[in-house]
């Protein structure tokens, strides 16, 4: 395969990852936000760092301006991002939050090109409009009070802040270290606001099914997308990356037809068919030349070194 071709791969699948934890969250209700979100960086970081070790990934020293950003990296993708999340669903419904966020891939079309110096090009930009019409046949359409809307605008934004505030880091720091990194400094920001929301008792001993589900938020969600994600943007333009994200209200709903809690609706399946069909014009109609970029020395094994939120609240990461 091509890396372009791995790189579409990892996008669609770090979406459908995402897409897939439908009915996780509803496991963690009881559970204290900040405190869910911190135990699952932390094990989630654990598992990342473990991962550098064994494939043999030299730990780069980020420099100042580095460490700023994958700051802001983990503050707008995974801190803001859920406190932005959850305040929009005690103010809107998930099919609100889910269409606002569904507008993502057109926002990384309109946007990315101008942060990389380029125009976007016409048929990525009809793929965007083709995939925002199909998340939102998926997803349908509620109600909210406007402080929702403003909060869910909030999470789009954050949600296209986690795709673009790590583009300029891929080329020294990989995707396996922008990964550990930024789950790493996502721990001490949750500590902060845990404390002043919740204060002491923002972590408590979770119960068997909490903790299941913790694992699978840290593990498949948080280090298995996270890493696909951003190995994606190693390879592919961000705005042909973010025609993927229309797959996470498709596969959302079509867990529940695995899970058995509740089957898809005619316009559901006609909404991932259009999801679907945006994607095959933006893989088509993308410029092949510069998005077949090579995967980065730094992601690469050093030499040296031993081989070795469809609710919307699903989104949370």
């Amino acid at each position: 395969m091509s890396p372009r071709s791995i790189g579409l791969v990892c996008a669609a699948s770090a979406q459908a990852l995402i897409g897939a934890a439908a009915g996780v969250s509803a496991v963690l209700q009881g559970y204290p936000v900040t405190g869910g979100q911190l135990l699952r960086y932390a094990l989630a970081a654990v598992v990342l760092f473990a991962v550098l070790r064994l494939r043999g990934v030299s730990l780069l020293r980020p420099t100042r301006r580095e460490l700023v950003r994958l700051g802001l990296l983990a503050l707008s993708g995974q801190t803001l991002f859920n406190l932005f999340l959850f305040a929009a669903l005690d103010r809107a419904d998930p099919a609100t939050v889910g269409s606002v966020l569904g507008a993502t891939p057109l926002l990384l079309v309109l946007v990315a090109p101008f942060l990389g110096g380029r125009r976007p090009t016409g048929p990525v930009l009809l793929a965007a409009v083709v995939v925002v019409a199909g998340a939102g046949l998926v997803q349908g359409f509620g109600g909210g009070t406007a402080l929702g809307l403003v909060f869910a605008c909030a999470v789009a934004v954050c949600e296209m802040g986690f795709t673009l505030i790590a583009v300029p880091l891929l080329p020294r720091l990989g995707a396996w270290r922008i990964a550990a990194y930024a789950t790493a400094m996502a721990i001490p920001q949750m500590a902060v606001v845990g404390l002043f929301t919740d204060g002491a008792e923002f972590v408590r001993m979770p119960t068997g099914a909490e903790f299941a589900a913790l694992v699978y938020l840290a593990l498949p969600l948080t280090a298995g997308a996270f890493l696909l994600w951003y190995s994606a943007l190693a390879r592919v333009e961000p705005e042909q990356a973010g025609l993927f994200m229309g797959l996470v209200p498709v596969t959302a709903a079509m867990s529940g037809l695995v899970l058995g809690t509740g089957a898809p609706t005619p316009g559901q399946f006609a909404g991932a068919l259009v999801v679907g069909v945006g994607v095959v014009i933006g893989m088509r109609g993308g410029r092949a030349g510069s998005a077949e970029q090579e995967v980065s020395a730094a992601e690469r094994p050093d030499p040296a070194a031993a081989r070795h939120r469809a609710p919307a609240e699903t989104l949370a990461r």
